[in-house]
């Protein structure tokens, strides 16, 4: 019988990334709950940043999920959510992607939102799947730091570009803010200040809603 854990799987190589949402999830953790593994794929690209990269990890996802006999829950975490459906077929156990989630949870806090992307090319792929989940009419834009998922991990000026493309998704009309890279992590609590509305990390938000699903099991 699988463990009350989580596994959180970071889709791209970048070990930095992977380190990034340990940090942004250590207030999850507490004592009777379950404990959070964040998992690098070794065999991903060094950022999923386009389509081919996308579909490139789907299949490693699955197989990982398959042989892991220790979790009770998986975490996709990258925006794109890639693989997120073939991993669910592959498994009776819940997974969550963090860009379901995040837009899920941003929706419970505000009437509207925002996603601030890491460059435009992600944008006709973020907003197709929007598209599906059926919520472009509360999408009031999204906006890209024209940054690779590596800067955004650990590269100087990154907060203060997300500031400025956030208080713009802010004056659009956005009432919420998704980040949208899981390498955007560590920058959540500082955006928010600056901000002054909410601002989802949509890791920590598939990450909470694995442990509430975990909760009523």
């Amino acid at each position: 019988m699988a463990s009350q854990r989580i596994l959180v799987i970071n889709p791209n190589s970048n070990e930095a990334v992977t380190q990034g949402l340990r940090e942004a999830l250590t207030g999850f953790a507490h004592p009777g709950g379950p404990s959070i593994l964040c998992h690098t794929l070794a065999d991903g690209p060094f950022g999923v940043e386009t389509q081919e990269h996308v579909e490139s990890v789907a299949l490693p996802l699955r197989r990982l999920i398959e042989a892991d006999t220790d979790s009770a829950a998986f975490v996709i975490a990258c925006y794109s959510d890639p693989g997120l459906h073939v991993c669910r077929e592959g498994t009776t156990r819940p997974v969550f992607g963090i860009a379901e989630c995040g837009i899920l949870t941003a929706l419970a806090r505000a009437d509207s939102f925002g996603v601030i992307a890491i460059k435009s090319r992600s944008i006709p792929r973020h907003i197709r799947y929007m598209r599906q989940m059926g919520l472009l009419e509360r999408l009031v834009g999204e906006r890209a730091l024209e940054m690779s998922v590596a800067e955004t991990a650990s590269g100087e000026g990154t907060l203060s570009r997300m500031i400025e493309i956030g208080g713009l998704l802010k004056a659009d009309g956005a009432r919420s803010i998704v980040m949208g890279c899981a390498g955007m992590a560590r920058h959540r609590k500082p955006l928010e200040t600056a901000l002054g509305i909410p601002v989802i990390d949509p890791t920590q938000a598939a990450v909470a809603m694995a442990i509430g699903a975990l909760a009523v099991a």
